[in-house]
């Protein structure tokens, strides 16, 4: 499952949102074979685009009917014959989005090769304490000991007392960004608490798996924004049962709430990477990638 790119899920939105509620939500249940019941239009339109394989895949299901390609051809300004088959339709789209993929890589180059402004990245060069002591380093070790265990004692198979688990744990519009490299390359995106809460539980759950983060100040870095949101990003081994499956490399985004003075999670982006695609040296003492620059980044 490779997933849309956020160019395809923005102009997939766009058709998504002229369908009607009763088409939404019975392609909602085709798209996931009825396995994730959604109560809103805007649930089921997050549930489609976060469960979808491709653009191409979404463009030839039923429901998304013909009328609807045109429609949304004609506002981006690109006229079709008013007899052209939904085939023809489909086949003028992908080749606008593939366009328009190519020009925001192209910007995002510009950007990275130093445009962006000096006083936006040195804004991040320091971080601000949100609380006299405060010390993102320990909250992040805290953090992860708490998160980690707390997501690993969904497995069953440790056979330890599951702890509460469940969306109070994030902002209502968290996101979750899943980028797998084992046999095939996987990219999943997930929208809002409950989504995000579902999928990463299904990780240990479901999937059996056990993550084991590496603590120590080569696994572990922290950054922390002027306005509140701390970064935490850890590398560690990922197994199930006996068996070392590959390393993961993990950055959350935290915001702490003002109504029960908890941080909560905004975002996660978590990057696998299976054994066979590893040397033994990067299995023995997985180390975060990322540096400060690329954190900074992500605080902008």
């Amino acid at each position: 499952m490779t997933g849309l790119s956020l160019t395809e899920r923005a102009e997939c939105t766009k058709i998504l949102r002229q369908m009607t509620h009763a088409d939404l939500m019975s392609l909602s249940d085709t798209v996931t074979n009825k396995l994730i019941v959604v109560e809103s239009s805007k649930e089921a339109m997050e549930t489609i685009l976060s469960f979808t394989k491709s653009a191409e895949e979404l463009l030839k299901r039923k429901k998304v009917f013909r009328d609807l390609i045109f429609k949304y051809l004609a506002k981006e300004g690109i006229a079709m014959p008013t007899t052209s088959e939904k085939h023809v339709l489909i086949k003028r789209t992908l080749e606008l989005w593939s366009s328009k993929k190519t020009n925001d890589c192209s910007s995002a180059m510009h950007e990275s090769q130093g445009q962006r402004s000096d006083s936006r990245t040195r804004q991040y060069t320091e971080t601000v304490p949100t609380d006299p002591g405060f010390d993102p380093q320990i909250l992040g070790q805290q953090f992860c000991q708490w998160f980690f265990g707390l997501l690993n004692s969904q497995n069953p198979a440790l056979g330890q007392e599951r702890q509460k688990w469940g969306p109070e744990h994030f902002w209502p519009d968290a996101k979750f960004h899943l980028h797998a490299r084992t046999c095939e390359e996987q990219v999943e995106e997930f929208a809002g608490a409950d989504m995000v809460s579902l999928r990463l539980l299904a990780l240990t759950h479901e999937e059996r798996l056990i993550f084991s983060p590496n603590l120590d100040a080569n696994g572990l870095k922290t950054l922390a924004s002027p306005h509140g949101l701390v970064l935490v990003a850890v590398a560690g081994t990922i197994h199930r049962d006996v068996s070392c499956l590959g390393i993961f490399e993990q950055i959350f985004g935290l915001i702490k709430s003002p109504v029960d003075n908890n941080w909560k999670i905004k975002f996660i982006n978590l990057k696998i990477r299976g054994q066979d695609s590893l040397k033994n040296k990067e299995m023995s003492a997985p180390t975060i990638n990322y540096n400060s620059s690329d954190l900074q980044l992500l605080c902008s």
